[in-house]
This record gives C-alpha cells, sequence and structure tokens, in this order.
C-alpha cells in the first residue's frame, strides 16, 4: 500500500495534471476485504492516537478539499469512527463571517488548529482562498485588502503571493510539530452527476442539495485548473499533497485510513519513559497499594 500511496503524492517542484490521477480504484481489492482492512486499520490509529496524546510533541492536521459530492464528510466520518473523539477537534469552513473578513485570510484557520498531541480535520480549509476565489476573484474584494477594491488588480502576481503565504504558513506549522496530511478527494465529473443525481432523488438526501451546487459544476474546467495549480504551487516536501481517487467512496476511506497509519508510523512515536525518582515513586505506590486495607 505504500507503493499505491506514493503513487497519490503529488511531488514538489513537478507540473500537476489532474488527468493523470485516477478517480477510481482499479486494483485487485474487493470492497468487503477492503472494509476487513478497514477495521484493522482503525485498531491501529486507535493505539497511535494514544501514543501521539501521551507523548503530547506532535499535532496532527488533516485538510480535506474536493469538489461537491466528493464525499468529505463521509470519509471524515469514518477516519473519525476509528479515533477518540475526545482526541480530536473537526471545523467545516463555510463562507467567511463578517469578522472573519475584518482579519487576513488565514486568521480563521490558525484559530482552529489542533494543539499538541490532537488531530485536527478541516473539512475545506484556507485552500478555498486560491480555489473558489481564483475562480470567483470577486469575493477578494470582500476581504478590503489594499490595493485591490478592483478584480482588474487581482492578477498573477496578487495568487503567487497568496501560495507563499500558504507555504510560508504551513512550514511554520510543520517547524512548530503539526504534521498536515493533505487530502484532495478526486472525484470524476460523471460520478458527481450520479450523486446529485442521488442526492434529488431520495428525500432523505434533499437537504444535501443546493442549486447552488449546479453553478459550480458549470465552472468545472475553471476549478480543475484552479487544484491543479494550487496542489502544484504548494505541495511542498514538509507538506505535500495526496490526491486520492474518490469515485469509489470505500476505497477513498481506507485509502486515507492508511496514509494516516502511515504519516504515525514515519513519526515514530513511543510512550514517555519515567525517570528514576518517578519509578520508585510508583514502586511504593504499587506496594502500598498492595498491602493496604481497603476496608
Amino acid at each position: 500500500m505504500k507503493k499505491v500511496l506514493k503513487s497519490y503524492r503529488a511531488e514538489p517542484g513537478k507540473k500537476v495534471s489532474l488527468t493523470n490521477y485516477d478517480t477510481s480504484y482499479g486494483g485487485e481489492l474487493e470492497k468487503e476485504a477492503g472494509k476487513l482492512e478497514m477495521e484493522a486499520v482503525k485498531e491501529q490509529l486507535s493505539r497511535s492516537q494514544e501514543i501521539l496524546y501521551a507523548s503530547n510533541t506532535y499535532s496532527i492536521l488533516i485538510l480535506f478539499q474536493a469538489m461537491d459530492a466528493a464525499g468529505k464528510d463521509s470519509a471524515i466520518a469514518h477516519v473519525m469512527s476509528g479515533l477518540n473523539p475526545q482526541g480530536c477537534q473537526v471545523y467545516s469552513f463555510k463562507t467567511p463571517t463578517s469578522e472573519e473578513y475584518e482579519h487576513d485570510f488565514l486568521w480563521r484557520h490558525y484559530k482552529a488548529l489542533p494543539e499538541r498531541g490532537r488531530i485536527g480535520i478541516h473539512n475545506r480549509s484556507h485552500y478555498e482562498n486560491v480555489l473558489v476565489c481564483k475562480v470567483h476573484p470577486e469575493y477578494i474584494l470582500k476581504e478590503n485588502i489594499p490595493g485591490y477594491q478592483d478584480t482588474k488588480n487581482i492578477d498573477d502576481q496578487f495568487w503567487a503571493k497568496r501560495y507563499e503565504s500558504i507555504r510560508n504558513f504551513e512550514q511554520h506549522l510543520a517547524d512548530n510539530g503539526t504534521v498536515l496530511v493533505k487530502i484532495f478527494l478526486h472525484v470524476s465529473k460523471e460520478e458527481q452527476k450520479q450523486r446529485f443525481l442521488d442526492r434529488i432523488d431520495d428525500p432523505a438526501k434533499n437537504w444535501k442539495f443546493s442549486a447552488a451546487d449546479i453553478a459550480e459544476r458549470g465552472r468545472w474546467k475553471d476549478y480543475m485548473k484552479a487544484y491543479e495549480k494550487a496542489i502544484e504551487e504548494t505541495s511542498t516536501a514538509a507538506c505535500p499533497w495526496y490526491i486520492i481517487p474518490a469515485d469509489k467512496k470505500w476505497y477513498a476511506r481506507l485509502a486515507i485510513s492508511k496514509l494516516l497509519a502511515q504519516k504515525f508510523e514515519e513519526m515514530n512515536l513511543k510512550f514517555p519513559e519515567a525517570g528514576v525518582e518517578e519509578l520508585s515513586m510508583l514502586d511504593e505506590i504499587r506496594k502500598a497499594l498492595l498491602e493496604g486495607d481497603d476496608r
């Protein structure tokens, strides 16, 4: 699986074309076998999370980006099901509030970072500022940035600076012990269409559908270009992107869980070791408990 996960990695400094990445899994693993493997990975993740908390040195931040109906919510739910919710925090980023617009574009994301020993999951992220805002540059005007009161000024140089801000932000996080796992769920336009139809046809899923989703679907090519550029500009050695095929939800969930397990393995975490004085104290307490009268 490590070799497969490596193939999903957007290599730093290289051109990114999403047409070179599959949206569907074409391997030999069957769905039922994949589900069994998923359960085994969940147990592994639970153990690793405990060590992460105990060591209190690193934090993990998982970023999910995707087109609508790619399966972000269900992927997060399945990954979370193998973790202790007390050690996790999930943020789903919507349109910025008036307060958030009064700060720089990274402010609200910095506030949502996980503490040491914890796992943070961001459903959408600071990348919306170079994705949806790239497709709709008029949204940038709401930020009231000096010199950018007109979309005519939002040029390639503007976006280059924004990519640089993101790279610097993420490198700073990595330097201070936050391991970033950046995931783009790569769904095909055909699969998105079917999932939209499912949402329309199933009354229990009607609430998930929005007419705005169709309008954004009409900008599919623009979004693909925006994703390619964002991934290309911000996939670094410290914080690489992973482009996960998402047409088969069961496989996407397994790949994400395996990727997280691999990141834990690379961190090589261990439970803290007690010092001589602490071991002596624990030994005394143990003796007292064994010899004591509980009546």
